[in-house]
């Protein structure tokens, strides 16, 4: 039995504690066993958290990471340019080894960020050696991780059916199941075209294999024309829809839609800086408020943007704000009195949220006796964060990567005084490197200074 009691932190629970100004943790194995003022377990390792705020780790609810390679190289590119540029062009020369670089590289990174939960959204997977390889990755890391398996979507070569019209394939996905379901840090879901994207046969047999699986099935809903606008008609017809199902960005649903699937359960993810970048549409975060639901968050992609999930909080709470104070000033030709969105309802986005669309509130997404130890400590005492009025507030508002101290993945940390553990940087970064180089003039693109 391992214990480790962490002493003298604000604590941040996003639980039926809440916030607590000067607290100790005991974590005894992989999970919270105590929260007090004031614990005293001898033989334990004591952890000195004075002048830190922990929160419960964050949990990045939609990312590709096999894109880490090609960081920054479609921060100009439209959704459009990004489809054809990426999953018809870059994406296709991908190898095994490429995968497993970016996968790796990505989720360290999500672990130095502070998130403890990544869901990888991989769609550029065209053999098992593909799958296995980004799943190795993610094993490797030492982050909780639940891997979304999908599809590719290159351009049809003559004889092919397009993408839209291949059905998901079941017996790789319940070989990964196989292989891998159940393991300490990794669960396996499923990615599928949805009927946004796909025909109407193809959602049909996608949804009908989520649902006698029992597993997460997650799609893209917006970006353009829908391929089958009957689809989700036909999908709750035959009784497919329900917890079970994550909607990834939402656009394109009309209201009456989008109240019927949050009567259902259904969840949704929001990439609010990717969707604005790249012409997505305003994210629903405001509609779904107004339904009485909460998105969860997602970098979604690190060749547009940077990885860190605080600023994708961040983001999403200004544009909302943004959104719901113009409003005001159409009707009332006035400011409002008072801001329509917390930063403690960002905070829960990236917590709770995404805790809750992958079915694992029960474990993570809070600091819960019983629950899993996954927190991360930010250094408050640093000179951007100080003075503390609000912690909650300090941390939405004031914390960038810089004060991420400390991070912890089911009882074992990850990150320790502002340096991964278990890692050697340098010949990971150099593989990414030659990984990008090597996909980007595979196409016989030339990127200055790459």
């Amino acid at each position: 039995m391992n214990r480790t009691l962490i002493r003298g932190a604000t604590v941040i629970t996003m639980d039926a504690l809440g916030d607590l100004p000067c607290a100790d943790v005991l974590v005894t194995d992989d999970k919270i066993t105590q929260i007090a003022p004031k614990i005293h377990a001898d033989g334990a390792l004591l952890i000195e958290a004075s002048g830190c705020i922990m929160i419960p780790g964050l949990v990045n609810a939609h990312m590709h990471t096999w894109q880490t390679a090609l960081r920054g190289l479609a921060a100009n590119w439209t959704l459009l340019e990004y489809f054809q540029k990426m999953h018809a062009g870059l994406a296709t020369v991908f190898e095994p080894e490429d995968l497993h670089i970016a996968t790796l590289v990505g989720a360290l990174n999500q672990l130095n960020c502070g998130t403890t939960t990544l869901v990888d959204w991989c769609h550029n997977n065209k053999t098992p050696a593909h799958n296995d390889a980004a799943i190795a990755a993610l094993l490797e890391s030492g982050i909780r991780a639940a891997f979304f398996h999908g599809t590719p979507k290159p351009d049809p070569k003559p004889g092919e059916q397009p993408f839209w019209a291949v059905p998901h394939p079941r017996t790789e996905l319940e070989r990964l199941l196989k292989s891998y379901q159940g393991r300490e840090l990794l669960n396996v879901h499923a990615a599928v075209l949805g009927p946004h994207y796909s025909t109407l046969d193809v959602a049909l047999h996608d949804f009908q294999m989520i649902k006698a699986l029992g597993i997460v099935g997650s799609l893209h809903q917006g970006g353009g024309v829908a391929r089958t606008p009957e689809g989700w008609i036909q999908l709750e017809a035959a009784g497919l829809l329900g917890e079970q199902i994550n909607i990834v960005h939402g656009h394109a649903l009309s209201d009456a839609q989008l109240q019927r699937f949050c009567d259902l359960g259904m969840s949704f993810s929001v990439a609010a800086e990717n969707e604005m970048t790249q012409g997505h549409g305003y994210p629903i975060t405001g509609r779904l408020r107004r339904l009485g639901k909460a998105p969860s968050l997602g970098v979604d992609l690190e060749s547009v943007m940077g990885g860190d999930l605080l600023t994708q909080a961040r983001m999403a709470l200004g544009m909302q704000r943004s959104l719901d104070n113009f409003e005001y000033r159409l009707v009332h030709d006035s400011i409002p009195p008072t801001s329509t969105v917390s930063t403690r309802e960002a905070l829960q986005w990236v917590t709770v949220e995404g805790a809750r669309m992958l079915g694992q509130l029960h474990r993570i997404g809070t600091l819960a006796v019983g629950k899993q130890a996954d927190l991360v400590l930010i250094r408050s005492d640093d000179l951007n964060m100080q003075p503390v009025h609000d912690p909650v507030n300090t941390v939405v508002m004031q914390t960038t990567l810089a004060n991420i101290d400390s991070v912890m993945v089911a009882g074992r940390w990850k990150k320790r005084q502002g340096r991964l553990l278990d890692v050697v940087l340098a010949p990971k970064l150099a593989a990414l490197q030659a990984s990008g180089k090597k996909i980007v003039s595979g196409l016989g693109w030339v990127v200055p200074g790459f």
